[in-house]
Protein backbone atom coordinates (compact mmCIF):
# COMPACT_ATOMS: atom_id res chain seq x y z
CA UNK A 1 0.00 0.00 0.00
CA UNK A 2 1.35 3.41 -0.92
CA UNK A 3 1.81 5.91 1.89
CA UNK A 4 2.08 9.68 1.41
CA UNK A 5 5.56 11.11 1.74
CA UNK A 6 6.69 11.41 5.36
CA UNK A 7 3.91 9.31 6.85
CA UNK A 8 5.31 6.52 9.07
CA UNK A 9 4.06 2.99 9.24
CA UNK A 10 2.40 1.99 12.49
CA UNK A 11 5.11 1.84 15.18
CA UNK A 12 6.24 -1.74 15.67
CA UNK A 13 8.08 -1.51 18.95
CA UNK A 14 10.39 -4.08 20.47
CA UNK A 15 8.02 -7.02 20.12
CA UNK A 16 8.02 -10.51 18.76
CA UNK A 17 7.81 -10.58 14.97
CA UNK A 18 4.39 -12.24 15.05
CA UNK A 19 3.02 -9.29 17.00
CA UNK A 20 4.49 -6.68 14.67
CA UNK A 21 2.08 -5.18 12.13
CA UNK A 22 4.82 -4.23 9.69
CA UNK A 23 5.43 -5.57 6.23
CA UNK A 24 7.35 -8.83 5.75
CA UNK A 25 10.46 -7.36 4.18
CA UNK A 26 12.25 -8.91 1.22
CA UNK A 27 15.66 -7.27 1.61
CA UNK A 28 18.08 -8.92 4.04
CA UNK A 29 18.81 -5.58 5.70
CA UNK A 30 15.26 -4.66 6.71
CA UNK A 31 14.32 -8.26 7.42
CA UNK A 32 17.15 -8.56 9.94
CA UNK A 33 16.25 -5.25 11.60
CA UNK A 34 12.60 -6.26 11.73
CA UNK A 35 13.23 -9.74 13.15
CA UNK A 36 15.51 -8.35 15.83
CA UNK A 37 13.12 -5.60 16.91
CA UNK A 38 14.90 -2.48 15.71
CA UNK A 39 12.15 -0.90 13.64
CA UNK A 40 9.74 1.68 15.02
CA UNK A 41 8.99 3.97 12.05
CA UNK A 42 9.93 4.07 8.36
CA UNK A 43 8.96 6.93 6.06
CA UNK A 44 8.39 4.63 3.05
CA UNK A 45 8.91 0.96 3.98
CA UNK A 46 8.02 -0.48 0.57
CA UNK A 47 10.27 1.96 -1.29
CA UNK A 48 13.23 1.45 1.02
CA UNK A 49 12.82 -2.33 0.95
CA UNK A 50 12.76 -2.38 -2.85
CA UNK A 51 15.84 -0.16 -3.03
CA UNK A 52 17.78 -2.31 -0.54
CA UNK A 53 16.76 -5.44 -2.43
CA UNK A 54 17.96 -3.98 -5.72
CA UNK A 55 21.52 -3.37 -4.57
CA UNK A 56 23.77 -1.79 -1.92
CA UNK A 57 22.49 1.44 -0.37
CA UNK A 58 24.28 3.91 1.90
CA UNK A 59 22.87 4.89 5.28
CA UNK A 60 24.07 6.80 8.30
CA UNK A 61 23.51 7.64 11.93
CA UNK A 62 24.67 10.93 13.43
CA UNK A 63 26.27 11.30 16.86
CA UNK A 64 27.04 14.59 18.54
CA UNK A 65 30.29 14.79 20.47
CA UNK A 66 28.85 16.24 23.67
CA UNK A 67 30.77 13.79 25.88
CA UNK A 68 33.92 11.67 25.69
CA UNK A 69 31.84 8.56 24.99
CA UNK A 70 28.57 7.38 23.58
CA UNK A 71 26.26 5.42 25.86
CA UNK A 72 24.18 2.27 25.77
CA UNK A 73 21.28 4.01 24.03
CA UNK A 74 23.62 4.81 21.13
CA UNK A 75 24.65 1.15 20.98
CA UNK A 76 21.26 0.34 19.44
CA UNK A 77 21.81 2.64 16.45
CA UNK A 78 25.47 1.65 16.07
CA UNK A 79 24.29 -1.96 15.94
CA UNK A 80 21.91 -1.03 13.11
CA UNK A 81 24.95 0.28 11.21
CA UNK A 82 26.65 -3.05 11.92
CA UNK A 83 23.75 -4.98 10.39
CA UNK A 84 23.69 -2.59 7.46
CA UNK A 85 27.35 -3.36 6.83
CA UNK A 86 26.87 -7.07 7.49
CA UNK A 87 24.10 -7.32 4.85
CA UNK A 88 26.27 -5.73 2.15
CA UNK A 89 25.35 -2.06 2.42
CA UNK A 90 27.51 0.99 3.13
CA UNK A 91 27.45 2.35 6.69
CA UNK A 92 28.42 5.90 7.66
CA UNK A 93 28.95 7.08 11.23
CA UNK A 94 28.56 10.85 11.15
CA UNK A 95 30.35 12.79 13.88
CA UNK A 96 28.65 16.05 14.78
CA UNK A 97 31.67 18.32 14.93
CA UNK A 98 29.46 21.12 13.65
CA UNK A 99 26.11 20.30 15.25
CA UNK A 100 27.79 19.72 18.63
CA UNK A 101 28.53 23.45 18.70
CA UNK A 102 24.76 24.06 18.88
CA UNK A 103 23.42 21.01 20.73
CA UNK A 104 20.29 19.00 20.02
CA UNK A 105 17.37 20.46 22.02
CA UNK A 106 15.15 17.39 21.50
CA UNK A 107 13.13 16.53 24.61
CA UNK A 108 15.37 18.64 26.87
CA UNK A 109 14.20 21.25 29.37
CA UNK A 110 17.30 23.39 29.08
CA UNK A 111 20.01 24.28 26.62
CA UNK A 112 23.06 22.04 26.42
CA UNK A 113 26.33 23.44 27.68
CA UNK A 114 28.17 25.03 24.78
CA UNK A 115 31.48 23.33 24.05
CA UNK A 116 34.62 24.78 22.52
CA UNK A 117 36.04 23.54 19.23
CA UNK A 118 38.89 21.95 21.19
CA UNK A 119 36.54 20.10 23.56
CA UNK A 120 34.50 18.76 20.64
CA UNK A 121 37.63 17.59 18.80
CA UNK A 122 38.87 15.80 21.94
CA UNK A 123 35.49 14.12 22.44
CA UNK A 124 35.45 12.93 18.83
CA UNK A 125 38.86 11.31 19.17
CA UNK A 126 37.70 9.47 22.28
CA UNK A 127 34.43 8.33 20.68
CA UNK A 128 36.24 7.03 17.58
CA UNK A 129 37.88 4.34 19.72
CA UNK A 130 34.46 3.05 20.76
CA UNK A 131 33.20 2.87 17.18
CA UNK A 132 36.28 0.94 16.12
CA UNK A 133 35.28 -1.89 18.46
CA UNK A 134 31.82 -2.25 16.95
CA UNK A 135 32.07 -1.37 13.24
CA UNK A 136 34.62 -2.48 10.68
CA UNK A 137 36.35 0.51 9.10
CA UNK A 138 38.62 -1.68 7.00
CA UNK A 139 38.18 -4.62 4.62
CA UNK A 140 36.21 -4.98 1.40
CA UNK A 141 33.16 -3.03 2.64
CA UNK A 142 34.50 -0.59 5.21
CA UNK A 143 32.32 1.73 7.23
CA UNK A 144 33.05 5.43 6.80
CA UNK A 145 33.43 8.03 9.53
CA UNK A 146 32.54 11.58 8.48
CA UNK A 147 32.50 14.88 10.38
CA UNK A 148 29.78 17.43 9.56
CA UNK A 149 32.14 20.22 10.60
CA UNK A 150 33.69 19.71 7.13
CA UNK A 151 30.72 21.51 5.56
CA UNK A 152 28.76 23.22 8.35
CA UNK A 153 31.65 25.36 9.56
CA UNK A 154 32.29 26.61 6.02
CA UNK A 155 28.75 27.82 5.33
CA UNK A 156 27.99 31.44 4.56
CA UNK A 157 25.15 32.31 6.91
CA UNK A 158 23.13 34.54 4.57
CA UNK A 159 23.44 32.11 1.67
CA UNK A 160 22.47 29.23 3.96
CA UNK A 161 19.35 31.10 5.09
CA UNK A 162 18.38 31.84 1.49
CA UNK A 163 19.16 28.45 -0.04
CA UNK A 164 18.20 26.13 2.83
CA UNK A 165 16.37 27.98 5.60
CA UNK A 166 13.57 29.15 3.30
CA UNK A 167 12.44 25.51 2.86
CA UNK A 168 11.64 25.06 6.56
CA UNK A 169 8.22 25.90 7.94
CA UNK A 170 8.35 27.31 11.46
CA UNK A 171 4.78 26.15 12.02
CA UNK A 172 5.74 22.58 11.13
CA UNK A 173 8.89 22.67 13.25
CA UNK A 174 6.82 23.77 16.24
CA UNK A 175 4.51 20.80 15.75
CA UNK A 176 7.23 18.19 16.28
CA UNK A 177 7.15 16.56 19.72
CA UNK A 178 10.85 17.28 20.31
CA UNK A 179 10.06 21.02 20.25
CA UNK A 180 6.39 21.07 21.23
CA UNK A 181 6.83 19.24 24.54
CA UNK A 182 9.52 21.68 25.61
CA UNK A 183 7.34 24.69 24.82
CA UNK A 184 4.34 23.05 26.50
CA UNK A 185 6.41 22.90 29.69
CA UNK A 186 6.98 26.66 29.26
CA UNK A 187 10.73 26.14 28.84
CA UNK A 188 12.40 28.60 26.48
CA UNK A 189 13.97 27.44 23.22
CA UNK A 190 16.84 29.62 22.04
CA UNK A 191 17.22 30.71 18.43
CA UNK A 192 20.54 28.85 18.42
CA UNK A 193 18.83 25.56 19.31
CA UNK A 194 16.04 26.20 16.84
CA UNK A 195 18.63 26.00 14.07
CA UNK A 196 19.61 22.43 15.02
CA UNK A 197 16.80 20.82 13.02
CA UNK A 198 17.83 22.80 9.93
CA UNK A 199 21.46 21.77 10.34
CA UNK A 200 20.58 18.08 10.74
CA UNK A 201 18.28 18.20 7.73
CA UNK A 202 21.05 19.80 5.70
CA UNK A 203 23.49 17.08 6.82
CA UNK A 204 21.25 14.49 5.16
CA UNK A 205 21.18 16.43 1.87
CA UNK A 206 24.94 16.99 1.97
CA UNK A 207 25.66 13.31 2.66
CA UNK A 208 23.42 12.39 -0.26
CA UNK A 209 25.43 14.71 -2.52
CA UNK A 210 28.83 13.52 -1.31
CA UNK A 211 28.25 9.80 -0.73
CA UNK A 212 24.91 8.93 -2.30
CA UNK A 213 23.41 8.43 1.17
CA UNK A 214 19.70 7.61 1.01
CA UNK A 215 18.89 6.51 4.57
CA UNK A 216 19.19 8.17 7.96
CA UNK A 217 18.57 6.10 11.08
CA UNK A 218 18.17 7.16 14.69
CA UNK A 219 16.15 6.88 17.86
CA UNK A 220 12.44 7.61 17.88
CA UNK A 221 13.11 11.04 19.40
CA UNK A 222 14.90 11.97 16.15
CA UNK A 223 11.93 11.32 13.85
CA UNK A 224 11.12 15.00 13.33
CA UNK A 225 14.72 15.95 12.59
CA UNK A 226 15.23 13.03 10.20
CA UNK A 227 12.00 13.50 8.28
CA UNK A 228 12.91 17.18 7.84
CA UNK A 229 15.98 16.05 5.90
CA UNK A 230 13.83 13.81 3.71
CA UNK A 231 11.54 16.74 2.99
CA UNK A 232 14.44 19.16 2.41
CA UNK A 233 15.88 16.91 -0.30
CA UNK A 234 12.59 17.06 -2.19
CA UNK A 235 12.34 20.84 -1.85
CA UNK A 236 15.92 21.36 -3.04
CA UNK A 237 15.44 19.12 -6.07
CA UNK A 238 17.34 16.14 -4.65
CA UNK A 239 16.57 12.45 -4.73
CA UNK A 240 14.24 10.35 -2.61
CA UNK A 241 15.60 9.88 0.91
CA UNK A 242 14.33 7.61 3.68
CA UNK A 243 13.94 7.78 7.47
CA UNK A 244 14.06 4.86 9.91
CA UNK A 245 13.85 5.06 13.69
CA UNK A 246 14.13 2.62 16.56
CA UNK A 247 11.72 2.51 19.50
CA UNK A 248 12.58 3.88 22.90
CA UNK A 249 14.11 0.92 24.72
CA UNK A 250 12.59 0.25 28.11
CA UNK A 251 12.80 -2.59 30.59
CA UNK A 252 9.79 -4.76 31.35
CA UNK A 253 9.40 -2.76 34.57
CA UNK A 254 8.80 0.34 32.47
CA UNK A 255 12.12 1.90 33.43
CA UNK A 256 14.09 3.55 30.63
CA UNK A 257 17.19 1.54 29.83
CA UNK A 258 20.63 3.10 30.08
CA UNK A 259 21.09 4.14 33.70
CA UNK A 260 22.98 2.36 36.45
CA UNK A 261 23.28 3.19 40.13
CA UNK A 262 26.40 5.21 39.38
CA UNK A 263 25.00 7.04 36.33
CA UNK A 264 24.96 6.52 32.58
CA UNK A 265 26.12 3.23 31.09
CA UNK A 266 28.95 4.52 28.91
CA UNK A 267 30.66 2.43 26.21
CA UNK A 268 34.07 3.84 27.09
CA UNK A 269 35.73 1.45 29.53
CA UNK A 270 37.45 4.33 31.33
CA UNK A 271 34.08 5.82 32.26
CA UNK A 272 32.21 2.57 32.91
CA UNK A 273 34.40 -0.48 33.43
CA UNK A 274 34.00 -3.68 31.37
CA UNK A 275 33.16 -5.51 34.61
CA UNK A 276 30.38 -3.03 35.48
CA UNK A 277 29.16 -3.24 31.87
CA UNK A 278 29.05 -7.03 32.06
CA UNK A 279 27.28 -6.89 35.41
CA UNK A 280 24.71 -4.40 34.06
CA UNK A 281 23.55 -6.92 31.47
CA UNK A 282 23.87 -9.84 33.88
CA UNK A 283 21.24 -8.09 36.00
CA UNK A 284 18.73 -7.99 33.13
CA UNK A 285 15.14 -8.74 34.15
CA UNK A 286 13.99 -12.23 33.13
CA UNK A 287 11.33 -10.91 30.74
CA UNK A 288 13.88 -8.81 28.84
CA UNK A 289 16.50 -11.48 28.11
CA UNK A 290 15.20 -12.46 24.66
CA UNK A 291 14.59 -8.86 23.62
CA UNK A 292 18.08 -7.76 24.62
CA UNK A 293 19.74 -10.78 23.01
CA UNK A 294 18.12 -9.82 19.70
CA UNK A 295 19.00 -6.14 19.95
CA UNK A 296 22.47 -6.19 21.45
CA UNK A 297 24.10 -9.46 20.35
CA UNK A 298 24.93 -11.05 17.03
CA UNK A 299 23.84 -14.54 18.01
CA UNK A 300 21.63 -16.43 15.52
CA UNK A 301 17.91 -16.10 16.19
CA UNK A 302 17.65 -19.87 16.67
CA UNK A 303 20.17 -19.73 19.52
CA UNK A 304 18.40 -16.73 21.02
CA UNK A 305 15.09 -18.63 20.92
CA UNK A 306 16.72 -21.51 22.81
CA UNK A 307 18.16 -19.21 25.47
CA UNK A 308 14.92 -17.26 25.79
CA UNK A 309 12.99 -20.48 26.44
CA UNK A 310 15.09 -21.39 29.48
CA UNK A 311 13.04 -21.36 32.65
CA UNK A 312 13.63 -21.15 36.37
CA UNK A 313 17.20 -20.60 37.48
CA UNK A 314 18.47 -21.64 34.03
CA UNK A 315 17.56 -18.18 32.73
CA UNK A 316 20.62 -16.96 34.63
CA UNK A 317 22.80 -18.84 32.14
CA UNK A 318 21.11 -16.91 29.33
CA UNK A 319 21.85 -13.67 31.19
CA UNK A 320 25.52 -14.61 31.43
CA UNK A 321 25.61 -15.29 27.69
CA UNK A 322 23.94 -11.93 27.05
CA UNK A 323 26.39 -10.10 29.30
CA UNK A 324 29.43 -11.80 27.81
CA UNK A 325 28.40 -11.34 24.18
CA UNK A 326 27.56 -7.65 24.52
CA UNK A 327 30.71 -6.94 26.52
CA UNK A 328 32.78 -8.75 23.87
CA UNK A 329 31.33 -6.50 21.15
CA UNK A 330 31.98 -3.27 23.05
CA UNK A 331 35.18 -4.08 24.96
CA UNK A 332 36.65 -7.13 23.25
CA UNK A 333 36.44 -10.86 23.92
CA UNK A 334 39.31 -10.88 26.44
CA UNK A 335 37.69 -8.19 28.58
CA UNK A 336 34.36 -10.02 28.44
CA UNK A 337 35.94 -13.31 29.51
CA UNK A 338 37.80 -11.63 32.36
CA UNK A 339 34.60 -9.92 33.55
CA UNK A 340 32.74 -13.22 33.51
CA UNK A 341 35.50 -14.95 35.45
CA UNK A 342 35.64 -12.09 37.97
CA UNK A 343 31.89 -12.36 38.53
CA UNK A 344 32.10 -16.11 38.99
CA UNK A 345 34.93 -15.80 41.50
CA UNK A 346 33.12 -13.06 43.40
CA UNK A 347 29.60 -14.44 43.48
CA UNK A 348 30.05 -18.19 43.30
CA UNK A 349 33.22 -18.78 45.34
CA UNK A 350 33.31 -15.65 47.51
CA UNK A 351 36.94 -15.02 46.59
CA UNK A 352 38.51 -11.56 46.38
CA UNK A 353 39.14 -10.92 42.71
CA UNK A 354 41.58 -8.04 42.17
CA UNK A 355 40.06 -7.28 38.77
CA UNK A 356 36.89 -5.96 40.45
CA UNK A 357 36.31 -2.20 39.92
CA UNK A 358 38.85 -0.47 42.13
CA UNK A 359 38.90 3.01 43.64
CA UNK A 360 42.06 4.41 45.19
CA UNK A 361 42.69 6.44 48.33
CA UNK A 362 45.93 7.64 49.84
CA UNK A 363 47.58 5.77 52.69
CA UNK A 364 47.24 8.93 54.79
CA UNK A 365 43.49 9.12 54.17
CA UNK A 366 43.03 5.49 55.13
CA UNK A 367 45.19 5.83 58.23
CA UNK A 368 43.03 8.72 59.38
CA UNK A 369 39.84 6.82 58.70
CA UNK A 370 37.35 7.18 55.86
CA UNK A 371 33.65 7.46 56.52
CA UNK A 372 31.60 4.57 55.14
CA UNK A 373 29.35 6.97 53.19
CA UNK A 374 32.31 8.63 51.48
CA UNK A 375 33.88 5.22 50.79
CA UNK A 376 30.74 3.96 49.01
CA UNK A 377 30.55 7.13 46.90
CA UNK A 378 34.28 6.98 46.07
CA UNK A 379 33.92 3.33 45.01
CA UNK A 380 31.00 4.19 42.72
CA UNK A 381 28.53 2.10 44.70
CA UNK A 382 26.40 5.12 45.54
CA UNK A 383 25.82 8.42 43.76
CA UNK A 384 25.59 10.47 46.98
CA UNK A 385 25.92 10.24 50.76
CA UNK A 386 22.15 10.13 50.99
CA UNK A 387 21.92 7.12 48.69
CA UNK A 388 24.76 5.42 50.59
CA UNK A 389 22.93 6.01 53.87
CA UNK A 390 19.74 4.45 52.46
CA UNK A 391 21.70 1.39 51.37
CA UNK A 392 23.03 1.00 54.91
CA UNK A 393 19.60 1.45 56.45
CA UNK A 394 18.24 -1.30 54.22
CA UNK A 395 20.99 -3.68 55.33
CA UNK A 396 22.55 -3.92 51.87
CA UNK A 397 26.07 -2.70 52.67
CA UNK A 398 28.96 -4.95 53.59
CA UNK A 399 32.64 -4.32 54.23
CA UNK A 400 34.77 -7.41 53.66
CA UNK A 401 31.48 -9.38 53.57
CA UNK A 402 30.43 -8.15 57.04
CA UNK A 403 27.05 -6.36 57.15
CA UNK A 404 27.24 -2.70 58.16
CA UNK A 405 24.40 -1.02 60.08
CA UNK A 406 26.18 2.15 61.27
CA UNK A 407 26.27 5.01 58.75
CA UNK A 408 28.85 6.82 60.91
CA UNK A 409 31.37 3.97 60.67
CA UNK A 410 34.90 4.89 59.65
CA UNK A 411 37.15 2.50 57.77
CA UNK A 412 40.84 2.45 58.59
CA UNK A 413 43.90 0.52 57.43
CA UNK A 414 43.03 -2.21 59.93
CA UNK A 415 40.30 -3.23 57.45
CA UNK A 416 42.85 -4.10 54.76
CA UNK A 417 42.74 -7.75 53.68
CA UNK A 418 45.81 -9.82 52.91
CA UNK A 419 45.48 -8.74 49.27
CA UNK A 420 46.00 -5.10 50.32
CA UNK A 421 42.44 -3.98 49.51
CA UNK A 422 39.10 -3.45 51.24
CA UNK A 423 36.05 -5.08 49.67
CA UNK A 424 32.88 -2.99 49.60
CA UNK A 425 29.52 -4.45 48.60
CA UNK A 426 25.98 -3.19 48.05
CA UNK A 427 23.57 -6.08 47.78
CA UNK A 428 24.66 -9.41 46.36
CA UNK A 429 25.72 -8.24 42.91
CA UNK A 430 27.57 -4.95 43.29
CA UNK A 431 31.13 -5.02 44.57
CA UNK A 432 34.18 -2.78 44.43
CA UNK A 433 37.62 -2.60 46.02
CA UNK A 434 39.19 0.28 47.93
CA UNK A 435 42.94 0.34 47.51
CA UNK A 436 45.48 2.63 49.22
CA UNK A 437 48.21 4.07 47.00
Amino acid sequence: MHRPHGEPVEPCGLTQLSECPMTKFKSDFLRVLDERGFIHQISDPEGLDALALKGPITGYVGYDATATSIHIGNLITVTMLYWMQETGHKAISLMGGGTSMVGDPSFRDDQRQLLTVEQIASNIESIKKVYGNILNYEGSNPAIMVNNADWLLKLNYVEFLRDVGRHFSVNRMLSFDSVKLRLDREQSLSFLEFNYMIMQGYDFVELNRRYGTVLQMGGSDQWGNIISGVDLSHRMGGGQLYALTTPLLTKSSGEKMGKSASGAVWLNGELFSPYDFWQYFRNTEDADVGKFLKIFTRLPLSEIARLEALGGTEINEAKKVLATEVTAIVHGRDAATEAAHTAMATFETGAIDLSLPTATVTHAELAGGIGILAALVTAGLAASNGEARRHIQSGAVRVNDAVIDDDKLTIGDNALLDEGVIKLSVGKKRHALLKPV
